[in-house]
């Protein structure tokens, strides 16, 4: 594998995290309302999630939906409907900065599970090994992998820092209600783009 071609998969894994989308924005939204902690602890979920997926998109599933172009559809649509319930979720928060319910606080499992349930997530798995790796040999699953989990956690890593930044500013419910529908009208948004 030339150096050139890491290189490119490197900027591309970058490009595909770093980009607004769903697990951005509400790595950004925790970590505004519950700290950096809590904001890393789903953002390093969030990161195992897809590499995971990506390893299995890799070492064969991809064939499979090849295959079964309807499977896409069917997950881009539970994506679209788990999108849109956590949008619901946010956009009804009450912006209580102290509140008891940590049943909501975003978690390790709740980034695991948001990234299978995220078409962004399977769009970037799909689309980066169809361009750069298209035997999907072990090896270059495997290193095209071991590149994309350290740029995957610190590009959503930047969004956690932005929400530790935003939190500071909003201190109070009412700030921190507008934020949280603000974010839940651009997360609802995204699934708008998806569609297109």
């Amino acid at each position: 594998m030339t150096l050139s071609l890491l290189a490119s998969m490197s900027l591309f894994a970058l490009a595909a995290s770093l980009s607004p989308g769903p697990v951005n924005l509400l790595s950004l939204s925790s970590s505004a309302r519950y700290g950096i902690k809590t904001g890393l602890v789903f953002v390093t979920g969030a990161t195992l999630g897809f590499i995971v997926l990506f390893l299995l998109i890799g070492f064969g599933l991809h064939y499979l939906i090849d295959q079964l172009s309807w499977i896409t559809k069917v997950l881009q649509w539970l994506g679209i409907a788990f999108l849109v319930y956590l949008s619901f979720q946010l956009f009804t928060d009450h912006g209580e900065l102290n509140s008891d319910k940590h049943n909501k606080i975003p978690n390790f499992m709740t980034g695991a599970i948001m990234q299978w349930l995220n078409p962004k997530a399977w769009l970037a798995s799909l689309s980066g090994i169809a361009a750069y790796i298209p035997n999907a040999e072990t090896t270059q699953v495997m290193i095209f992998a071991s590149l994309y989990l350290p740029i995957c956690w610190l590009s959503l890593g930047v969004w956690v820092w932005v929400g530790k930044i935003l939190g500071q500013y909003f201190q109070s419910p009412a700030k921190m209600r507008l934020l949280n529908k603000t974010l839940a009208i651009l997360l609802a948004g995204s699934c708008a783009l998806i569609l297109i």
